[in-house]
């Protein structure tokens, strides 16, 4: 493992961290102190270059992994401060300095305890910032949020021309032109130091006092002392001619040693001169060109392009690099500066190092090696380094960078061409949103500035441009579709090579920094920065130049030198198979592979296509290339174990980061490599890693398969050999190639934006599957990026976490962050964690934990065919996708096919295994149960019947899973309005209670839905009890007019002829209509329920024609209800059981005419309603009368047998009152009067109420009589006691029943005259005048019966009429009457006597 880390430093590859934000927000910060721009001003090159914090290696710092770094162009400074940790806001600034040029080498950034301070100098100014330093900024240690202030944050708020921060730079006397270039530098005291290169050769120090104090500006000159010019002398003087001196400074560095700051100076005589500032004095000057072999004429060359840079490091001490540029033979030297006795110093020389490239960008020197950045002939970029100590033969070593994007894009004949270029332009790769938006504001015509735009608007309005430059363009009005499609192509790629064009501006490298305590390798590009990761072994291979793979004896592949051997032949062989591979052919094995097509097949199409095409005679190079490869098995063997992912242990895995360690690294750890920059690096590696393998397998399976169509020629082992290559090494290439391929489409596919009540819904499904709490689900605290591909999206939200828990279990925290080290193993296991042949299903969990069911479904068919992992999982996510886009009956069959693998995946074993209820019998129960209650929550009821229908045959011997199956099956049809289906489901439920449960929301639901025909025709086979039981007693406990229980009992016992119990329930809901219900719609509830108890009783043969009389008020046990307690909280003992009421026919008759009165009475009373209702009989009949509804009252008297004297006389009363009311009184009789049923006499002359009430009286007098003339007595008496003059009528009727009694009234009222005539009257009928009139059958006669005289009436009668002067006449008319009557008596009494 050791060999392998150490040739790992052997090559780095470029990954570039795009911004994909289509503006950024630079503040711009002017300062102007006043100057004019100088005439002829220098232009000096753009340049580049960063700091780095001296705690961006250590973990628990806040500056981990941060630095700043900065480009300047003409008078500008732009400055970016950076984390890979955590988001740094107002994080970038630009400076202006007015009619200013800066200098090279003019931005010194330095930190002090409490600051961060940034030297700049520029042609006429030197200026300085202090900024807080990070680690001032957070008082508190604990740093939890994933955004940060910048240190820029507040630089708007410095006063950048006072003369604390800046400074004009005096002129000497007759000095013209400006320095050339500077360097500074901070001492000990607080002093800002500027080193410049005078024009006028030598160096001019211009220093600001400490900004806290009110020093001035200071300025020194140190020049060559005459001594020095002397020995220099005989220098040619071309150099050393007026426009520039042969010491004019070319580059300068300082460093600080020992109380004194050492300033180097490399100047255009090739000289490099090193100054002690504080002593003034020029310590050391050698000539450079001693270093350089075979130098003559060199000497004559100014070295205009000479470079200076230091390193120092604790064990080499101070070393110095010097870039000599000698056209076709730059060379670097490196020198050691070395301390001699009495303050001198010498250089060692270490090494000289020799390139070829032409133009010199940037280089720096680490304590060990020299990184270089160059720009060829052809504007391309080469970057490479050493180590200056040790190297084999001064060979550098290879930095891939990232290539421009491809000049044509590649249009398959099935590809529209607007599709294809917005793919490749707005893939996350290829170009910067900045380029894209420079070339659609060239395309555009600069019409208008393009404002903040998303990636998605900028998509759009990037079509709309091309789309109607093309309308535009076009005059004919009809094209065929050929035509149009040459048009789109063409206005297109003329957008494309727009964008090319600023993607290549913006990628001009500028300069190269290499911090010191991470050893992170950053390219600092014109519109960019991007961060070189080494490279891993194979895909080194594959990358290496043909000169390097040629000259490679070993790789860290293999220990065996042999192996080693054959599989450096074999990457040449597969560098030759991808040479002859056409773009053509390239984009159809490409597209074979999207459409699931077998790779194997593809790699034969090719290899048919290269043998046909083959002019060059690829073939034949490869063929003999091939004979060199000893033991070709064992090469690929090694290349493919090298590339394949897999892994037995289950990457990750859930534990906490770091256990056991304080909340400060585990904070810190939290946000290691977790900010946008880092996210898009990281990704955009395994991006890199997937492309280039991808390509490696697809290569080496043609090669295969040109080994196969060779045979023998090339294999020395024959045909043992050929089969293993068949069944073995061609389907693992293949299986290779189909992940590498998974691999690249993830990385590169963007993730979509999800609207907040998807996530929501989403989230409530996750809690239904008891997942939301997986680390997967994205925290509303992480960074977006706008827009992410789906792997940034899945490392954000769980990938890190699982990462960086993996790194640190073994590791000690306060180690150092080598990034080297760390992003190999991030990049590595983040590849791992999306490998699909591996046990872990993170990514696809993160994927529907975020909604991202296009990208999981693509996902799910990408690997469907070869992937023989997770595939239950798989089927559930793909489910998951369909439930989402509302295909129920698709994700049912994809939960179905999930469902055989419960027991072997470990995401399904999790989702089953976190059941907290009572668990099922078996793991494929579980999971069912748990797609049924998802299936539930999203309101597919169809769907859950049928799947617990399918869990029922898996339930077999599981009562209790089944009960609740049958349940939830009940329980969705009857939602679906299936009620027999429910009925049918809730007779199959073997368990009794839950059984009970559903025939209980049988009957209410269906009561509720008003559909009583179905709940009444079910038969209940052993379950009528508790039916009639459930029925009763939602009946009794609910309210009657808002339910109708007791109506669907009735229907319930009707439907099985079961007529008493019907009679019975009517009967109840009459009973409690009566006592409950006090208003006309409940009476006449009443008077129908009492209607339907007779029917159902007189529908019964007599003898059982009866009913139990319900208890009133009593308190029905309903089954299952608990046991009551009584205040004590004892169990209240059984009551006593009330002796039963039998009720017949006859005594429902009864109730059934009290209920009827009632309702009459309402109807015409209202009122009253309120009282009737449990009025009795006798009750009844008052009320009934007062209201005068005499014939309802009479129809209750004689129901009841009850005396009609009460209804007599109320009648009596009312005529007693219409006699003498008014009109108003005659007219409100006439109500009442209607309620009565009248004797229909026709009557000519109209009649009044007063007439019409008599004549009721009347009628109701013949209709009813009674013995004694009862009735007639109570009318007259009532008349009387009113002082009513009797109706002639009703006096002859009531002499014609009882004479005496009326003689009796008259007496009692004092009537003498009117009794007196009474008197005369009855003894005339007696006597034989009239009788008729008296109700007398035969009047007094010898032959007829005996006769009678009320004899104490007339006795009274002759008292009073005696006592009275008045009466005197009267009196005597009935004594002589009653004598003359007697006589009569006693001669028909004697002649009877002598008849016997």
């Amino acid at each position: 493992m050791r060999k392998m880390a150490a040739v790992l430093e052997r090559s780095f590859i470029e990954i570039c961290g795009f911004e994909r934000e289509t503006l950024h927000r630079v503040r711009e910060v002017t300062v102007n102190l006043g100057v004019s721009a100088l005439p002829g001003g220098v232009k000096f090159a753009d340049s580049a270059g960063a700091f780095h914090y001296e705690d961006s290696g250590k973990l628990l710092s806040v500056t981990s992994n941060r630095f700043i770094h900065w480009s300047t162009s003409g008078d500008t400074v732009q400055l970016v401060e950076q984390s890979l940790d955590t988001n740094l806001l107002n994080n970038a600034v630009k400076l202006k300095f007015t009619h200013c040029t800066v200098l090279l080498g003019g931005v010194t950034i330095q930190e002090t305890l409490n600051n961060v301070i940034i030297l700049v100098s520029t042609n006429q100014s030197v200026h300085r910032l202090l900024l807080p330093h990070p680690s001032r900024m957070y008082r508190s240690e604990l740093v939890t949020e994933l955004h940060m202030q910048s240190i820029f944050t507040d630089v708007g708020k410095l006063s950048l021309q006072d003369p604390s921060h800046s400074a004009i730079i005096p002129s000497s006397v007759g000095q013209t032109g400006s320095p050339s270039t500077s360097t500074a530098w901070l001492s000990q005291s607080g002093e800002a130091h500027y080193a410049l290169g005078s024009p006028a050769g030598g160096i001019m120090v211009v220093t600001l006092a400490p900004h806290d104090t009110q020093g001035g500006v200071s300025v020194l000159e140190l020049k060559r002392s005459s001594m020095m010019q002397r020995l220099s002398g005989w220098m040619p003087t071309a150099i050393r001619g007026e426009q520039s001196p042969a010491d004019l400074v070319l580059s300068l560095a300082v460093r600080e040693l020992e109380e004194d700051s050492f300033i180097f100076a490399l100047c255009q005589d090739h000289k490099l001169r090193m100054w002690s500032f504080r002593e003034q004095a020029c310590l050391l000057e050698a000539d450079m060109l001693d270093y350089m072999p075979a130098c003559k004429g060199v000497k004559r060359l100014a070295g205009q392009g000479h470079r200076l840079r230091l390193a120092f490091s604790s064990t080499t001490g101070l070393c110095l690099s010097v870039y000599l540029a000698v056209p076709q033979r730059g060379q670097f030297t490196v020198l050691q500066l070395v301390a001699t006795d009495n303050n001198r110093y010498s250089l060692d020389h270490i090494s000289s190092l020799f390139t070829t490239q032409e133009t010199l960008v940037d280089f720096t020197l680490t304590s060990t090696d020299i990184w270089g950045v160059w720009v060829d002939d052809s504007n391309t970029t080469v970057v490479k380094y050493i180590n200056f100590e040790h190297n084999t033969a001064g060979q550098w070593n290879q930095v891939f960078v990232q290539p421009p994007p491809e000049e044509e894009v590649h249009i398959g004949v099935d590809q529209d061409p607007r599709e294809t270029y917005l793919d490749v332009l707005f893939s996350p790769l290829r170009f910067t949103a900045s380029a894209i938006v420079k070339a659609l504001q060239i395309y555009r015509r600069g019409s208008e500035r393009i404002s903040d735009l998303s990636w998605e608007t900028l998509k759009k309005e990037v079509t709309v441009a091309v789309e109607s430059e093309l309308q535009s363009s076009v005059t004919e009005f009809e094209f065929s579709q050929e035509e149009y499609r040459q048009l789109q192509v063409e206005f297109w790629s003329k957008f494309y090579a727009c964008c090319l064009q600023y993607q290549e501006a913006v990628s001009m490298p500028l300069g190269l920094t290499v911090s010191q305590h991470t050893n992170m390798v950053c390219l600092l590009k014109k519109g960019f920065v991007s961060f070189l990761l080494p490279c891993f072994a194979v895909d080194h291979l594959y990358l290496s130049y043909d000169e390097y793979l040629f000259s490679e004896e070993e790789t860290p592949i293999t220990e065996d030198p042999e192996v080693g051997r054959d599989v450096l032949q074999l990457v040449q062989c597969l560098r030759l198979v991808s040479d002859a591979v056409s773009g053509e052919m390239a984009y159809e094995m490409e597209k074979a592979l999207e459409h699931l097509q077998s790779p194997e097949r593809a790699a034969e199409l090719v290899l048919e296509n290269m043998l046909s095409n083959d002019s060059d005679n690829v073939i034949e190079d490869i063929q003999n290339k091939l004979q060199d490869v000893r033991n070709p098995m064992a090469a690929m063997m090694v290349l493919l174990r090298e590339m394949d992912l897999e892994t037995d242990s289950e990457v990750g895995g859930e534990g906490p980061v770091a256990p056991g360690a304080t909340l400060n690294v585990r904070i810190s750890l939290s946000q290691l490599y977790g900010s946008s920059s880092a996210v898009s690096v990281v990704c955009q590696a395994v991006c890199n890693l997937a492309m280039t393998r991808a390509l490696f397998c697809r290569d080496l399976l043609i090669l295969q398969k040109l080994y196969l169509r060779f045979g023998d020629n090339v294999f020395l082992g024959g045909g043992a050999q050929l089969l293993q290559l068949q069944q073995d090494l061609i389907p693992r290439s293949s299986h290779l190639l189909s992940s590498y391929h998974l691999l690249k489409h993830i990385s590169q596919s963007l993730a979509s934006s999800v609207p907040i009540d998807i996530l929501d819904a989403n989230l409530q499904h996750l809690t239904v599957l008891e997942l939301s709490d997986t680390p997967t689900l994205s925290s509303s605290r992480s960074v977006v990026l706008s827009p992410q591909t789906v792997v940034e999206l899945f490392y954000q939200t769980a990938a890190r976490k699982i990462i960086i828990s993996q790194l640190f279990c073994q590791r000690q925290t306060n180690s150092l962050l080598l990034w080297t080290h760390m992003v190999s193993n991030v990049v590595h296991l983040l590849a791992q964690l999306l490998w699909p042949s591996n046990p872990g299903f993170q990514f696809p969990e993160c994927l529907m934990a975020n909604c991202q069911y296009t990208q999981l479904q693509e996902y799910v068919r990408l690997i469907g065919p070869w992937c023989q992992v997770n595939i239950g999982s798989c089927r559930f996510m793909l489910g998951q996708c369909y439930l989402a886009n509302g295909e129920g009956q698709k994700a049912l069959q994809c939960f179905q096919e999930a469902a055989t693998e419960v027991e072997k995946e470990e995401f399904l074993m999790r989702l089953t295994g976190s059941e907290e209820e009572e668990a099922a019998s078996t793991p494929r129960l579980q999971y069912y149960n748990k797609v049924l209650r998802l299936l539930e929550d999203v309101g597919l009821s169809e769907l859950v019947i049928q799947l617990a229908s399918l869990a029922i045959t898996e339930a077999v011997s599981d009562i209790n899973s089944q009960a609740a199956l049958w349940t939830r099956i009940f329980k969705h049809h009857l939602d679906l309005g299936h009620n027999s289906e429910a009925y049918e489901a809730l007779t199959q439920n073997p368990d009794s209670s839950m059984q009970l449960d559903c025939l209980r929301q049988l009957v209410v639901v269906l009561c509720e839905r008003s559909q009583l025909q179905d709940l009444v025709q079910f038969s209940y086979v052993n379950l009528h009890d508790e039916v009639v039981s459930i029925i009763e007693s939602r009946a009794r406990g609910l309210d009657l007019l808002a339910h109708n229980y007791y109506e669907l009992l009735y229907a319930f016992h009707i439907n099985r002829h079961n007529y008493r119990k019907a009679g019975t329930v009517m009967f109840e809901f009459g009973m409690r209509l009566g006592r409950e219900v006090r208003t006309r719609l409940g009476l006449q509830k009443q008077v129908n329920c009492y209607l339907a108890a007779l029917n159902c009783l007189r529908l019964i043969r007599p003898e059982y024609a009866w009913i139990v009389q319900p208890a009133s008020g009593a308190v029905y046990e309903r089954p299952g209800a608990s046991p009551k307690r009584n205040s004590d909280g004892e169990f209240s003992s059984e009551p006593v059981k009330r002796q039963v009421d039998i009720l017949e026919l006859k005594d429902l008759e009864k109730e059934y005419i009290l209920s009827r009165s009632r309702l009459t009475l309402a109807q015409h009373h209202p009122p009253s309603a309120a009282i009737a209702g449990s009025a009795s009989a006798v009750e009844m009949v008052t009320l009934l009368v007062q209201t005068g509804l005499f014939d309802s009252a009479l129809s209750v008297c004689q129901t009841f047998k009850l005396n009609l004297t009460s209804v007599f006389e109320g009648l009596t009363f009312k005529c007693i009152k219409l006699q003498f009311g008014g009109e108003e009184t005659q007219n409100e009789a006439w109500s009442w009067l209607a309620a009565n049923q009248l004797s229909t006499v026709v009557n000519t002359k109209e009649s009044s109420a007063t007439d019409e009430a008599w004549r009721l009286l009347a009628s109701y007098l013949d209709r009813y009589p009674s013995a004694n003339g009862q009735y007639h007595r109570c009318v007259i008496n009532k008349l009387l006691s009113h002082a009513v003059p009797l109706p002639d009528w009703l006096v002859k009727s009531y002499k014609a029943v009882d004479a005496a009694s009326l003689l009796r009234l008259f007496l009692n009222f004092d009537l003498l005259d009117a009794a007196a005539e009474l008197v005369l009257e009855y003894v005339d009928a007696l006597l034989g005048r009239g009788h008729q009139y008296f109700g007398i059958e035969r009047p007094l006669s010898a032959t007829s019966s005996s006769v009678w005289l009320p004899y104490t009436s007339i006795d009274q009668l002759l008292q009073t009429l005696n006592e009275t002067q008045t009466n005197s006449s009267m009196y005597n008319k009935v004594r002589d009457k009653l004598d003359n009557y007697h006589k009569l008596v006693e001669q028909t009494t004697k002649r009877r006597l002598v008849t016997q």
